[in-house]
């Protein structure tokens, strides 16, 4: 935080001192410098800091004087990108200091209000929450049961498959010049708790079709995987990040909304089209035989029309680790206890078939159904 701001948000820091110790007063806020140790040792000085704190110089209503640290986060390459990933660094410090002996005590924490200057506490805080608008309709997943059930498509279903696609081509169409923001979305794919690692994870040891060895199999693929996609930074654009059936609604006029977009909305398109792709292959396993009757043609269809709309030459060549994550998803016992071992394996080879590939193909689909 700069000299300037500290100055404009005084009167903030003033009732921020006011609040954690009653009585007392705010003589002077100055901001340290990134490493105070440059001038002892220069080779062991940080290049970089996750912020500038200031030193915050209090009175206490007894007269005694101490000082306050105050800290903000800016953001960096390693994981602070996001504002709620520095909304996140600062909240877990206030949950863990006091659990570390002869640490620092964690006072209070909070946000810096939109107009820079007022500071908003969540000391009292417990979880968050969110408030949005209401979308009218149904859920795409209840309209992919309903042709499940029925083992055969309509004209709608298949206009709602190619309204997807397109649907997606709009939101891709945003691209983004951020190679680092692409890194950061292939770490998530490989390693964050929400994606592959963490749903390896979630896989017991016993869980059928699934034994560790092919989970660490997969793993391994994947991991080469990302470092082939690292190049691809120009693929980064606007992404939903969570787009399958369960966060589509389609009104009774047809029209499309998104519920729950995630992962900072940017990453490569093929995260999208598999997410929405893998629920044609999931909800024909768990309804045998409706594969060559129903969801083979959506598969397909949808795939097609995506690229015809896109013209996204390379998105075979680089969808296979996407896949195998949205893969994981729906063969994972956490989310879908009732797919069995033949269904999880078709999954399974699915993801492996695409995994050994140069370039994914759809048909890769068929075989595990024949």
């Amino acid at each position: 935080m700069e000299t300037d701001l500290a100055r404009r948000v005084i009167p903030a820091l003033e009732a921020v001192v006011s609040r954690i110790l009653p009585g007392a007063t705010l003589l002077s806020a100055e901001p340290f410098g990134v490493d105070d140790a440059e001038v002892l040792d220069p080779a062991t000085t940080k290049g970089l800091g996750y912020g500038v704190p200031l030193r915050l110089r209090v009175k206490e209503a007894d007269g005694t004087e101490r000082s306050l640290v105050f800290h903000t986060a800016k953001p960096d390459q390693f994981g602070h990108d996001r504002r709620a990933d520095r909304a996140a660094e600062l909240l877990l410090a206030f949950d863990r200091f006091e659990r570390i002996p002869g640490h620092v005590h964690a006072l209070d924490v909070g946000a810096v209000a939109k107009n820079g200057r007022d500071l908003i506490s969540l000391g009292d805080a417990g979880e968050f929450y969110l408030v949005t608008s209401f979308a009218e309709g149904h859920l795409y997943a209840d309209e992919l049961r309903r042709i499940a059930q029925r083992g055969a498509t309509t004209a709608d279903d298949l206009a709602h498959a190619e309204a997807l696609a397109r649907h997606l081509v709009t939101i891709h169409a945003e691209k983004l010049d951020a190679p680092q923001r692409y890194q950061r979305a292939l770490r998530d794919l490989v390693g964050s708790g929400e994606g592959i690692f963490g749903l390896l994870d979630a896989y017991a040891p016993d869980v059928p079709a699934a034994p560790p060895e092919r989970l660490m199999g997969i793993e391994r693929s994947l991991t080469d995987w990302r470092w082939r996609l690292k190049a691809q930074s120009a693929r980064l654009c606007r992404t939903h990040g969570d787009y399958h059936p369960f966060n589509v609604i389609f009104s009774d006029a047809g029209q499309i909304a998104l519920l729950d977009a995630s992962r900072g909305c940017a990453g490569d398109p093929a995260d999208d089209v598999t997410c929405m792709a893998i629920n044609y292959v999931f909800f024909a396993i768990e309804h045998p035989g409706t594969w060559a009757t129903a969801f083979r043609d959506l598969w397909h269809r949808f795939w097609r029309v995506y690229l015809e709309a896109s013209a996204d030459r390379e998105l075979f060549a680089v969808c296979a680790p996407f896949l195998a994550w949205r893969g994981l998803v729906v063969a994972n016992p956490v989310w879908y206890p009732h797919v069995d071992g033949p269904g999880r394996d078709r999954v399974f080879r699915l993801i492996e078939r695409a995994l050994a590939a140069e370039r994914f193909d759809p048909g890769f689909a068929d075989e595990v159904f024949a």
